[in-house]
């Protein structure tokens, strides 16, 4: 779901129209900086990203029925990039759109949060929930809990919902736990929770050597129209990817990250196929990327696996028939998410984000990609 896309992938018309390289993604650390990251975006000095936050905690994370808030994502990623004294005109004109949260209607508790899960309906139920937990235990804990019991049905809302979980992590991780900060990752959490929705049961294909290979043998769904919903429910199989099962938690960050590379670079010739939706065939992966530091070794594995699903499942559904042409990146990588900035879509930013995590020639290309396809917000 997104501004202009919900997450059946169907259109908001009421949505306006117009409305030096960084270093490469660090397999040994996995923390997601890139060289453009200073102290001072990293854990926004200014006050700004809290400000921010708390500005948009009073909202939903959908509006007009599925529609996503990406709010919270664009400014984290703009504070990040040394953005922050955009964030709060970027944030007059997108708020207009949002709507309050629901209210509540019926507690989850540990006892009865089985029956609650994926129910949207219970989004502000779920909000609520994750609020307690986070209050009452380090978030770190909270989150080690629920990330089994979510990670199955990535694909929730278009997979945004861990998409938001994987931009608080890194703030988190990267910053002071300020109370907005843990705040919003409850309102993740509980975003994933009601909007919880696992993927069909998929045959094996072929395995398929590297990352770039198993995207590009990803079958389409025989149906390339409607919502994704729609189209999920059309998945029968996926390459076999890795070729070779591993247990080793390293080895399984290493995968991660040539699957974010890898959806990255095919933004860049594929990317035309639906701009908006194809994102988050790499702003997912990353997600879990950027999380797997504050999460048990144990679960790096499954998270890879999960990874893999949703980046493929986007592939799926939204992809061309045939690649296209791209022209490669002169600008740096601080004036490309200047200029995205500037454009103000908030997927453009977010995408530019990971873009910049990967932070290859290839992957500034697509960065500047985004750019071009994707309609200016400001």
């Amino acid at each position: 779901m997104d501004d202009t896309t919900d997450t059946d992938g169907t259109t908001d018309t009421d949505a306006p129209a117009s409305d030096s390289t960084a270093a490469t993604y660090s397999a040994a650390t996995a923390d997601s900086t890139t060289t453009t990251d200073t102290a001072a975006t990293a854990d926004d000095t200014t006050g700004t990203l809290d400000e921010a936050l708390e500005r948009l905690h009073g909202s939903g994370p959908e509006r007009n029925g599925w529609l996503s808030n990406h709010g919270p994502m664009a400014v984290e990623a703009l504070v990040r990039h040394g953005q922050a004294p955009a964030v709060h005109r970027w944030l007059d004109h997108y708020g207009r759109k949002l709507e309050d949260m629901p209210d509540t209607a019926t507690r989850v508790t540990a006892e009865n949060w089985r029956e609650a899960l994926g129910d949207p309906r219970r989004i502000a139920d779920w909000t609520e929930y994750f609020e307690r937990e986070t209050a009452e235990r380090p978030w770190r804990d909270v989150l080690a809990e629920w990330w089994p019991r979510l990670l199955p049905g990535i694909a929730a809302g278009a997979t945004h919902p861990v998409i938001r979980v994987g931009h608080s992590v890194r703030t988190l991780l990267t910053g002071e736990a300020t109370a907005p900060r843990i705040t919003e990752l409850a309102h993740g959490l509980g975003y994933w929770a009601a909007r919880h929705q696992p993927l069909p049961v998929l045959a094996p294909l072929a395995p398929a050597p590297t990352a770039a290979a198993a995207l590009d043998a990803v079958p389409p769904v025989p149906e390339q129209d409607g919502g994704i919903r729609d189209r999920l429910a059309q998945l029968t199989a996926f390459p076999v990817w890795p070729q070779r099962f591993t247990d080793d938690p390293d080895e399984a960050r290493d995968r991660l990250t040539e699957l974010v590379r890898a959806a990255t670079h095919r933004f860049a010739t594929h990317g035309h196929g639906e701009p908006i939706m194809l994102v988050h065939a790499a702003t997912a992966p990353n997600a879990v990327l950027r999380t797997l530091p504050a999460l048990p070794r144990a679960l790096w594995v499954p998270s890879l696996g999960a990874a893999w699903a949703a980046s493929a499942a986007v592939t799926a559904a939204y992809s061309p028939a045939e690649a296209a042409p791209y022209t490669p990146a002169t600008a740096s990588a601080d004036e490309l998410f200047a200029r995205a900035a500037a454009h103000g879509d908030d997927h453009t930013i977010k995408f530019t984000d990971t873009a910049l995590d990967v932070g290859d020639e290839t992957a500034l290309a697509a960065a500047l990609r985004s750019i071009e396809l994707n309609p200016p917000a400001l």
